[in-house]
Parts: structure tokens; C-alpha cells; sequence
């Protein structure tokens, strides 16, 4: 009878042991886990992209640091040191947008310019900013924050903006500034 005591009594404490480590707490075997699956797939230093189309160079971008995370299910790029992107126009006149911080979104094709940010475009024109999104799918600029704008016309800072690539068509929110206004004589 003591004998079978014990044998329950020792399934008991087996059974109780195996019930202890399948309760005990796996958040850090789980967050390493989702910790490799955030790592970037590759990064690159003093790095220099040529883009072209049909043969021409469309654009040239430099940066000190770009991380890759196109591996993740959300796929994007980093550029933590800066980038500059010289851009060419059809008669190779050049545009360059330079920021201390960019990232790239890879399905949405939207990049996220922080830090400095200057657009400066062939014929003059200036916009500046510690945040600008870039559309460049549908080569549109956007950002709800401060920025000032200049051209041979304008001279403005406002909060807000929506615009195209050549700054013609303009949507801000309340802007203080300059704006020349050519008077026509009849």
C-alpha cells in the first residue's frame, strides 16, 4: 500500500514539474525571436546609386549609411547618416534634395525626409524644412510642418504644404511672406 502511495505520489511530482516549465514565462525566447526577424538584410557604407531610364541617368544618390530592410514583411530602406539625390530632367539640368535622415517605403514608394531637408531646383527655387514627404509615385511634396519657400516670385514660410515636383501648383496653410504681383498696363 505504501508502495502505491508512492508511485502516485511520484507521478504527481513528475506531472507537476512538467507543468511548472510549460508555464514559465517564453517573452524573451519569443522577443529574441522577433528580434532576428528585425534585422536588416544588408547594410552598405559611402554608397553611390546611378538610376537611369532608357539610358539616361535620371538620378544619382549618395549617402554615408544606407540599411536595407527589405526582408520584413513591410519593406523599406534607411539612410540614418543622410542621403543627397541629385535628380536630371530631360535636359539634364539638375535638382537636389539633401536631408540628414531619409527613409524609403518600399510599397508605397513614399519617402520620409527629416532633418534639413533642401529642395533646390534648377531655375532657383528653394524649399527647406525639418520635414518633407516625397511622393514619388505621383512626384508630389507634402508636409504638415513649417517650411519657407523661395523663387524669383515668392518668398514665403507657411505651415502645411501640398505641391508638385515644380512647385506649380501650391496649396498651403495660413503663410506670411512676399509674393510679387505683376501688374498689366492696358
Amino acid at each position: 500500500m505504501i508502495k502505491k502511495f508512492f508511485k502516485k505520489i511520484k507521478r504527481v511530482i513528475v506531472l507537476s514539474i512538467t507543468l511548472f516549465y510549460s508555464c514559465l514565462d517564453n517573452n524573451q525566447a519569443l522577443k529574441d525571436i522577433n528580434l532576428f526577424e528585425q534585422e536588416p538584410i544588408g547594410t552598405a557604407y559611402d554608397i553611390r546609386m546611378v538610376y537611369t531610364d532608357s539610358m539616361r541617368v535620371s538620378a544619382i544618390l549618395t549617402a554615408s549609411k544606407h540599411i536595407d530592410y527589405t526582408n520584413l514583411s513591410f519593406k523599406y530602406s534607411e539612410f540614418p547618416e543622410g542621403v543627397k539625390v541629385v535628380f536630371y530632367d530631360q535636359y539634364e539640368n539638375e535638382n537636389v534634395v539633401t536631408a540628414d535622415y531619409a527613409i524609403l517605403y518600399d510599397s508605397t514608394k513614399l519617402i520620409d525626409l527629416q532633418g534639413n531637408v533642401l529642395i533646390k531646383s534648377n531655375n532657383g527655387a528653394e524649399l527647406t524644412s525639418d520635414q518633407i514627404f516625397w511622393d514619388s509615385s505621383n512626384d508630389w511634396i507634402f508636409t504638415e510642418r513649417p517650411f519657407d519657400f523661395k523663387d524669383s516670385d515668392y518668398e514665403i514660410s507657411a505651415t502645411r504644404l501640398d505641391t508638385n515636383k515644380e512647385f506649380s501648383k501650391f496649396k498651403t496653410g495660413e503663410l506670411t511672406g512676399t509674393i510679387v504681383v505683376k501688374d498689366s498696363v492696358k
